[in-house]
Formats: structure tokens, sequence, C-alpha cells
């Protein structure tokens, strides 16, 4: 192949919008359709009729289980919450540290000291089985890791994880210290299988992109949580709570939403990077949220509403419309989780879909490594090296 050829540089577009990097197994997001999967299953429709067993299995193996394959991998996964002496004694000192920016920065160092106490070695130098056992584990100990963080920061003690319950309701109970209604629980699980992957969203790439470099899965995972982290990702649910909050009451919708449109604000829970219509997931959560009903359904109903027609006049051609963030929060709010557990919880479920596009990734053994256009002052002209005579 001709030098100038292996050299050429490509432009992507800003933010890489519509830029294939890869080839997945896992799932897509469809968003001119306004749908997504994950492997060949409409992941609504997983949402609405499986467990998050169910959907977790799934993605790690490529198909449903039947009865047996379900019951040995809930066991499996459930005898894996229990956390590491040695990290479990760490916990108190990282709650503490991270008194100010919540869980998600104590769960990052979490995850570390995680992977060196149970010897997480480099993806490149270990197989498929390892991979797998590093996923698992990592994955099942992340709820224990969030809620046990959340509840020390609180002043109160960690709960123990229980075997005998389903993924959700487990998560529930280490949260609260209480078994959840049982309608409780199935929005939850609903939520967070709907929240396991979702495309090559920012969190997702740079868990591959990390993976790509041979590093051990809790290196990955670390990545990942710093980038769910920001407000444009993983934060954004609260914040759409709080936006509901700061309108009031419905004589204050036009207002505040004009306000903050003509401001140049970004209205939260609205719009998508890659949904042109209604979010698959939102309209799901809005049913769920639908069946509890009450005044905060009801004033999130006409939010949604009244401000779709607004942005549509507002901004004209853009396609701004609901997103999961709104509903998600709402949800979470009805069921009783704290506002600053929104995006842990998120990302308790988002755990799942980085590890298995941190699996997929390891069967490349190619580094992801870009390019970048430098547009700052020049540099000085390269000088000749000198001439070191023989001797």
């Amino acid at each position: 192949m001709p030098t100038a050829e292996v050299n050429a540089l490509i432009d992507a577009p800003r933010g890489l919008a519509g830029v294939i990097v890869t080839e997945t197994q896992l799932g897509d997001v469809r968003g001119a359709e306004g749908f997504y999967h994950y492997r060949q299953y409409s992941a609504v429709e997983l949402a609405a009729a499986r467990t998050f067993e169910d959907v977790w299995y799934l993605m790690f193996h490529g198909e449903l289980p039947d009865a047996a394959q379900l019951a040995a991998f809930r066991a499996e996964t459930a005898a894996l919450r229990t956390l590491p002496a040695a990290v479990r004694d760490a916990l108190p000192a990282l709650a503490q540290a991270g008194a100010v920016s919540g869980p998600l920065a104590g769960l990052r160092t979490a995850l570390s000291l995680l992977g060196a106490t149970v010897g997480f070695r480099p993806l490149y130098d270990i197989d498929a089985a390892r991979r797998r056992a590093d996923a698992l584990a990592a994955c099942a100990a992340v709820p224990t890791l969030i809620t046990a963080l959340h509840r020390l920061g609180q002043g109160l003690q960690p709960v123990e994880p229980r075997a005998d319950l389903g993924h959700a309701a487990n998560y529930l109970y280490m949260l609260t210290g209480d078994e959840s209604e049982p309608a409780q629980v199935r929005a939850i699980e609903a939520y967070l299988i709907s929240t396991i992957d979702h495309g090559f969203n920012a969190s997702t790439f740079t868990a591959r992109v990390i993976a790509s470099t041979g590093a051990d899965l809790a290196a990955c995972l670390v990545g990942a949580v710093g980038a769910l982290s920001g407000p444009l990702h993983g934060g954004a649910p609260s914040r759409a709570l709080d936006m509901l909050d700061a309108i009031g009451t419905p004589g204050r919708i036009d207002s505040w939403i004009r306000d903050r449109v003509l401001r140049g604000d970004r209205i939260m829970g609205f719009g998508h990077s890659v949904y042109r219509t209604e979010d698959p997931r939102s309209r799901m959560l809005r049913g769920i949220a639908e069946q509890f009903g009450g005044p905060l359904v009801e004033f999130a109903v006409q939010v949604e509403a009244r401000v779709e027609e607004l942005l549509a006049e507002l901004k004209p051609g853009r396609e701004l419309h609901i997103n999961v963030e709104l509903y998600a929060g709402v949800v979470m709010e009805l069921c009783g989780l704290p506002r600053e557990m929104f995006t842990p919880t998120f990302c308790a479920a988002r755990v799942v879909g980085w590890s298995a596009n941190i699996l997929e990734q390891a069967q490349d053994s190619k580094i992801i490594r870009p390019a970048a256009r430098y547009v700052g002052p020049p540099p000085p002209p390269p000088q000749p090296l000198p001439v070191v005579a023989p001797r």
C-alpha cells in the first residue's frame, strides 16, 4: 500500500457523531425509528417481560437462558455480591472522602481496590473464561459497593446482600434496609433492564478504548464510571426532577421554559444525540409512572406535553423530543430512591453493558488510537541533527 494512503487522515464530525468505529453483536440504537435492541431482542420488550438476570445472561452469552440456566446463573451471581474483607474495610474512608461528590467518586476507587484484591489481570493476558469470571464478579459487586457507600455517607451501616432476592429486589434492600413492595421492585427492575446498554455512548466507548489497550477489567470500568459521572451523560435524571421543582406549577411552564431556551440553556429530559423521535425508554417509563399515579406524574405529563410544543416553536426543525431522563427520575422518586442515587442506580445497570462490551472488545487485539489535527501556534522548523564524527 502506498505511504500516502497509509498516512491519510480522515476528518470525523464533531463528537464522532454517526461514525462507525467497530462491529458489535450486542445491540444497536436506531434513532430515526425510536427503537433499540439487545442482541436480537427489543430492549423495551425485554424490560417489560424479563428479569434483570435474564437480560444479563443474554448480554454475556448471546441467548436468553432456559429455566435451569437461569437458576444456575442467579446462584452464581448472587454468590458474588458479598465484598472481600479488604474492600469492605476501606469503604468508610471512601464514603467520607466522597461526601461531597457522592457514591460514584468512591466507586471508582472501590472498583480499583476490588480488582487488585481479587486479582484481576490484564485482559490481554487471560482467556475468555477468566475475563467472564472477572466481569461477573465486578457486575455483582457494583450494587453492593454503591449502596454501602451511600449508606455510610448517610451515617448508616451497610446492609449485607441477600442471595434469596433477585438482582433488583436485593439492590433496593441493600439501599433501604427493608424489602420493597413488589410494584416498586418491578418498576426499578424494568428501569435497570432498559438502561443496561445503549449503543456506543460516551461511557461504553471509554470502556472499549481502555479494553483495547489490554488493561484489566477494573481499569476499564473505572474509566466508564468517570464518563458516566458527567452531567451530560448519567447525571440528568435528578436534574430533570430539579427542573420540575423549579417550574413548580402548570402556570409557570411557558415562562420558565421560554426563558431557559432563549438563554441557550439545555432543557434536561429533552433532546438526544441519537433519537429523532420520542425515546422508547421514556415511553415505557411513562407507562410505569402512570400506574403509580399521583401529582408528580400528572405534573410531569403536563410539562412533557407543553415542553415538546415550546421546543417545536422555539427550535423549529431540531426534533427535540423527550428522552429517558424525565420519567426515569419520576419512577425512581416514586420508588423511594434519593436523588443522589439516581445516577449510581443507572450505573448499577450499565455496568453489565459495559462489561459485555469489554468482553467483546477484548477479542480484538487492535488498539484504538485515533489522531487529532494540531491547530495551535506553529512549531519551529525542524533542525537537522548534528553530525557526530566517528571516533
